[in-house]
């Protein structure tokens, strides 16, 4: 049975103390630097087929400062997934090579682990025994996943949506709900302090702490990230954790051997997302983000901080907040428990404005559907698996950085081309297009009548004389997918994502940025690989370094739940060049 990690509950029923890490060279409010480290790891199982890689949660105990304010105790700890060889070493300092990868906005540690899985057993294939470290944000303890685990170990979506949507408690817990704005000011307050500064101090934590030995982490750890987590990566790597330049043992760029971008940047310039614009050459190179003066950083920073206290959670009064975002992974569990089902999620959802108006969003097929509801989203039949489709695959999902291709709705029943957001020709035309509607035509159910069954052709199903998609478009499989958004004990979206996390990041002159950021594109010096999704975000390397993958038919999400086996017969290209860089680094210069 599928055990998922608890705080204090590990393997050995043991709890064990490493030696201490010191953050040092750190202003209020800031970690404290404990006595001493409590770590638990905690291994568990997933339907996965891949069975020579062993996964556990990693928890560090790494306590926040009392100048942060009141939270709960749970998030004074700091978590990861790790994924190493079954026949490798127990030990990570042992290990050929650690991927250590920061997530993406809105985004959990689950998400990597088919690109982690796959890229371990394609090195393990050349006699490398490397490890994969998804990190988790701290924020992510405010999580409620005890519908989600006791769903998973039970294999009953049923047990999930009552937690959730009845108020039946689970082993006598009951779900406490979702917040509103006004409620997480009061009750979230302190994630106002958890920006990039503590991101970081976190992930050199956690580096710290499972590999002691400085020269070891610089040989042997490659550090990357999907989406904002590239960034976060560029900042890391020109960030010294105790501000003094004439030690460089702890500069970030020294804890590392190399660098990989899925589908982003290895900078700290947030403007390298301005690629998509597709400007001139000559335009495009003035496109930087500004050197400001330290005084003009100090006044962004209060501004920015009254933006995270009045806002410490990116919450919007739909489509984006943890209501939402839990609801990702509730369609998961229905189609990974039972794909073929009908309607699990849609007769379980409860009516209220937040929900009614997200499936409006994401559903609709032109501006009539979405403005009066009609006819009524709720009374389409699709199958389980056909409902996470409809939502997360780049045909029908609207939003470019939440998509991933995943096949289709299988024939039989028929579509419609969508005109809501925006019709596919006009869509093109627009600034960013790829960056924010994805490169794939969108489609949408034409018949909502209780009656039509709407079923899912998977990536590999996918027939080449199909109009409305090509198999070369549809590189991950739905039934991963589910694993992945479902059964991690990290889960694969970020429900409490913190709002000072991005406006710190866009801040390079904040008081913070002049005491620690003092090696500006430190991430130059070592190797460099940078995956490029067609239809993501459009980011390319950062001036020229290292080797720039593109990846035709890939969407943002697909660099990390490509399928191992592609449809052209190839091995999957993101897991084959990390393995390679994981072999050698400098295979990517």
């Amino acid at each position: 049975m599928r055990m998922r990690s608890r705080l204090l509950a590990a393997v050995t029923g043991t709890v064990l103390t490493v030696p201490a890490i010191t953050l040092v060279g750190q202003a209020a409010p800031a970690a404290a630097a404990p006595s001493s480290l409590e770590r638990v790891e905690s291994e568990y199982q997933s339907s996965s087929p891949i069975t020579s890689v062993v996964s556990s949660v990693v928890r560090h105990k790494v306590p926040l400062a009392k100048s942060f304010g009141p939270h709960p105790a749970q998030c004074d700890w700091v978590s990861y997934l790790r994924f190493r060889s079954a026949d490798g070493p127990a030990k990570s300092s042992d290990a050929d090579r650690i991927l250590v990868a920061q997530p993406g906005v809105l985004e959990g540690a689950g998400a990597f682990e088919s690109v982690a899985k796959n890229t371990i057993v394609k090195a393990a294939k050349q006699g490398k025994r490397i490890e994969f470290w998804a990190l988790d944000r701290r924020s992510n303890c405010l999580e409620d996943h005890t519908g989600l685990t006791a769903a998973t170990d039970k294999k009953s979506f049923d047990v999930a949506a009552n937690y959730y949507f009845k108020g039946k408690p689970v082993n006598g817990k009951r779900f406490a709900g979702f917040t509103n704005n006004l409620d997480n000011i009061g009750k979230y307050g302190w994630l106002k302090n958890i920006g990039v500064k503590q991101t970081l101090e976190d992930q050199y934590a956690i580096m710290k702490a499972d590999v002691p030995d400085q020269q070891t982490r610089k040989r042997k750890m490659l550090c990357g990230g999907h989406s904002l987590g590239g960034f976060i990566t560029g900042y890391f790597a020109e960030w010294d954790f105790d501000g003094n330049r004439a030690t460089t043992g702890d500069a970030g760029y020294n804890q590392c051997a190399g660098y990989f971008a899925l589908d982003t940047g290895i900078t700290s310039d947030l403007t390298a997302m301005s690629n998509s614009l597709n400007l001139p050459p000559g335009i495009k190179a003035m496109v930087q983000m500004p050197a400001i003066p330290k005084e003009l950083g100090q006044v962004a920073d209060l501004l920015y901080g009254l933006t995270d206290s009045v806002l410490p959670v990116l919450a919007l009064p739909t489509l984006i907040n943890p209501e939402t975002l839990n609801l990702l992974a509730l369609a998961a569990l229905a189609a990974d428990t039972d794909p073929h089902g009908v309607n699990a999620l849609i007769d379980a959802l409860p009516h209220n404005f937040n929900i009614d108006s997200t499936l409006r969003i994401l559903l609709s097929k032109d501006y009539g559907t979405a403005i009066t509801g009609q006819p009524n989203i709720r009374n389409i039949r699709a199958t389980n698996q056909a409902v996470l489709g409809a939502i997360m695959d780049d045909n029908s999902m609207p939003f470019g950085i939440l998509q991933s291709s995943v096949g289709m709705v299988a024939p039989g029943a028929p579509v419609v081309a969508k005109s809501f957001p925006l019709p596919d020709n006009l869509a093109k035309m627009m600034p960013m297009s790829a960056a924010a509607w994805g490169d794939n035509k969108k489609v949408a159910p034409s018949r909502i009548d209780g009656k039509t069954l709407y079923r899912w052709a998977d990536y590999d199903q996918i027939k080449p004389n199909d109009t409305r998609t090509h198999p070369w478009q549809e590189v991950s499989s739905i039934s991963e997918l589910a694993r992945n958004m479902s059964e991690p004990p990290l889960d694969f979206t970020e429900w409490y994502f913190p709002t000072s996390l991005f406006t710190s990041l866009m801040n390079r002159a904040s008081p913070e940025a002049f005491a620690h950021r003092l090696y500006p594109n430190a991430a130059l010096r070592a190797p460099m690989v940078t995956f490029q999704a067609g239809g993501g975000i459009g980011i390319d390397n950062p001036r020229g370094h290292g080797r720039l993958i593109t990846l035709p038919g890939y969407n943002h999400l697909d660099v990390l739940t490509a399928a191992a086996k592609q449809n052209n017969g190839r091995p999957e290209r993101v897991s084959e060049n990390l393995a390679a860089m994981a072999v050698d680094p400098r295979s990517m210069n």
